[in-house]
């Protein structure tokens, strides 16, 4: 059977990534970078600071104007997925590579930190998916593949910290992970491993990342999160990127692969810029050469996506300004733990948006080198030199854990007590170092500490796995393969449950927000109440809708009294048969050549306009000019009345013009005044006894055609119609 490719108009089958996954060896190995494109042409425009373009991708939806090119910036661009079922995160990969993101980053399952050992199998996560091999494995072949269908390789990531750390890290680079975290300190302060099996276990972890090539990314950043007042911490932020950035030299990881995990420490209503922009610049001149990774501020996050996207796209005039290596988009959704798929796409469209927005930036504009910036810039270095002096003169990082300083949200120097003090004797692991023996051995490629290989006669860097083979980094058939462990929670059941819903060759649908067919959906209310009033009004309004599971996941506040936006999410009770829906039918489109002969052969007048109190003219004029392609190419004599046409006023000039056709351009849609409008017109040529002598035709970017006809017009036409739409109605509905 040959092998399995994805087909361009067909859904990803997820069956087929799961066949064969125990003679699966990945393609490539080790992180790579975007090729940048200087200079690059696309469409009508010249870009600076753009990367190669994709062979095949989703455009904004605003290209469609500039002949849907697509550029993208020169950042990695991250997309992180924690859905807890990896099968369906797998279709999510393939939509966030087509919307440009190349860095696919697999959040790990709560608690997972705290296996002291690899699981195996496909259980379902929660908050994330569980890292085994079988995951690991059908993921990079996914991805393999979906990096083919676009043309550009894609970085797979996860975690290499926990108490199994080493053990994880063996099992990336066998299956060719080409990024992970990895931080010792992340284990010690945010996971409460014992601080002295978490170094070990870096070095060894390290190593083995170091021999695959895998980046790495440090877990600094989340002091930000953790830290009462996020913007205190950055000194200290700046310590905890220098020890584990010099940890990782030490172990072999080339400095352009070692990532700073920065995040700009506030959000609105501070005034973010000028506290987040010295913070970036003070990072990029510390530390020289190491690669950056900019992720969002999710700290203050609340509920609303749209003020999630605004300090999103702010964050990024930050990595814009300073540059960035990696650009995480985390998800906009992330203050309310929501992992939908539209909000990994959406936030991969924020970051390619604002980038193209963007570009050639830094040829116009430059940081001041007096002033506040640099001043603080400065102050921030010396805050952290005198942060690091002081930990040493204490005893070095361990004692200072033990002190309590690190977390604490006072502005070094200053202590406000409240920092994460862990034990060099206690936490998760403790006490589970063993000496090594003098003669002891490790015979695999990659390796930390001593390796008495000369009892063996190996000299010094020869490889001791030559004394057994080969070991498994170097040939994969010593891999041990194992499949599904639990007879019930395994990918296996999940599949079967809803394999009446999989793509492809599905009869039905249901709607799905997380996983394949869980019938979410996401409704939008507005009442003119105060806060609790409305929630509870939504709530009541799904229940009535027959909507099961309903809870509201966002409310705002427009005025205390006056009125409250509820956001709820909820699961329909139904599926949809895909043989009952009724499918549109594309118009027929009439060749240019068709056109111009219909219209010598039988020449048409129409007279047009935007209609009502209606002040737009855009969309009208690029419908009727010769110079937008509009239906006066076709040899139409066009009447252009303007805008803010009464009605009347169009069906007065069609009688006095001897017009064959009417056009009406309707835009405002308040209170359906567009179809009012429709109405309106139609009514009055049937007064004056002409409507059955004229075509008439409505559009407008909020008119629906079938609406359009039920309120009087021949057709409708919606967004996106162009001239050769209205000129082919003309000739088909000419009376």
């Amino acid at each position: 059977m040959p092998d399995y490719k994805l087909q361009p108009d067909a859904a990803l089958d997820v069956r087929e990534i799961l066949k064969d996954l125990a003679s699966y060896r990945p393609r490539r190995r080790g992180w790579t970078w975007r090729r940048p494109a200087p200079g690059l042409q696309m469409g009508s425009f010249t870009f600076r600071d753009m990367s190669e373009p994709l062979k095949r991708s989703v455009p904004l939806p605003p290209a469609h104007h500039f002949g849907n090119i697509d550029p993208q910036p020169q950042p990695v661009i991250t997309t992180e997925i924690a859905s807890g079922r990896f099968e369906d995160d797998i279709r999510r990969m393939r939509m966030a590579a087509h919307h440009g993101a190349d860095h696919i980053m697999v959040i790990r399952t709560a608690g997972q930190s705290h296996f002291d050992s690899l699981i195996e199998g496909t259980p379902q996560g929660v908050g994330g998916v569980p890292i085994t091999r079988k995951q690991v494995r059908a993921q990079r072949k996914a991805l393999d593949l979906i990096e083919e269908e676009v043309g550009r390789p894609i970085n797979y990531h996860s975690y290499v910290s926990g108490v199994a750390g080493p053990e994880i890290a063996v099992m990336f680079v066998e299956e060719g992970v080409n990024g992970a975290h990895q931080d010792p300190q992340y284990n010690v302060i945010y996971r409460n491993i014992n601080m002295l099996r978490s170094f070990v276990d870096a070095c060894e972890s390290k190593t083995i990342m170091a021999h695959g090539g895998l980046a790495q990314i440090d877990g600094a950043h989340n002091a930000n999160a953790t830290a009462r007042e996020a913007w205190k911490v950055m000194p200290e932020l700046m310590v905890q990127h220098a020890i584990n950035s010099q940890f990782s030299l030490g172990c072999g990881i080339p400095r352009d692969l070692i990532c700073l995990s920065t995040v700009p420490p506030t959000a609105t209503p501070a005034p973010s810029l000028y506290l987040d922009l010295p913070y970036a610049v003070a990072l990029r001149e510390l530390f020289v050469g190491f690669r950056m990774r900019a992720q969002m501020n999710t700290k203050y996050i609340q509920s609303s996506v749209r003020e999630a996207t605004v300090t999103h796209v702010l964050n990024m005039l930050v990595s814009k300004l300073t540059s960035a290596d990696i650009q995480s988009t985390i998800t906009p959704d992330e203050g309310r733990n929501v992992p939908w798929h539209i909000y990994n796409i959406e936030a991969c469209d924020t970051a390619r948006q604002t980038f193209n927005g963007l570009d050639g930036l830094m040829d116009m504009v430059a940081l001041k080198e007096d002033g506040p910036l640099r001043q603080t810039a400065r102050e921030l270095k010396e805050r952290a030199v005198l942060f690091m002096e002081e930990m040493l003169r204490e005893g070095g990082y361990f004692k200072a854990v033990e002190a309590g300083h690190f977390v604490d949200s006072g502005r070094y120097p200053e202590r406000n007590g409240d920092g994460i003090v862990r034990k060099m004797d206690g936490g998760v692991a403790a006490h589970t170092l063993i000496r090594r023996a003098a003669d002891y051995l490790a015979p695999v490629s990659a390796h930390y500490g001593d390796n008495n290989t000369a009892q063996y006669g190996l000299k010094p860097g020869e490889d001791p796995a030559s004394l057994i083979g080969g070991c498994s980094l170097q040939r994969p058939e010593l891999i041990q393969y194992i499949d599904e462990l639990d007879e019930e929670d395994n990918v296996a059941t999940r599949m079967a449950q809803n394999e009446h819903l999989r793509q492809p060759g599905a009869q039905c649908l249901r709607p799905e927000m997380e996983w394949l067919g869980d019938g979410t959906v996401m409704l939008t209310f507005f009442f003119p109440v105060e806060q609790k009033l409305a929630q509870a009004a939504a709530l009541e309004a799904a229940r009535r809708m027959n909507l099961e599971e309903a809870e509201v996941i966002s409310s705002e506040i427009m005025h205390p009294v006056d009125g409250t936006r509820v956001e709820l999410r909820a699961k329909v009770p139904f599926e949809l048969n895909i043989a009952d829906l009724v499918i549109p039918q594309e118009p027929e489109v009439l060749s240019d050549d068709q056109l111009r002969e219909a219209f010598e052969r039988q020449p048409l007048t129409v007279v047009c306009g935007t209609v009502g109190e209606d002040e737009h003219s855009v969309g009208l004029r690029e419908i009727i000019d010769i110079k937008h392609g509009g239906i006066e190419k076709y040899g139409v004599k066009v009447h252009y009345l303007g805008t803010s046409v009464p009605p009347e006023k169009l069906v007065n000039a069609a009688v006095e013009l001897g017009a064959q056709a009417i056009l009406a351009s309707t835009i405002i849609s308040h209170d359906n005044i567009h179809y009012k409008n429709i109405a309106l017109i139609d009514r009055l040529a049937r007064e004056m006894g002409v409507r059955d002598k004229l075509v008439f035709l409505a559009g407008g970017t909020q008119v629906t055609p079938e609406l359009a006809r039920q309120a009087g017009a021949d057709e409708g036409f919606g967004r996106g119609t162009k001239g050769a739409h209205v000129a082919t109605a003309l000739v088909k509905l000419r009376k």
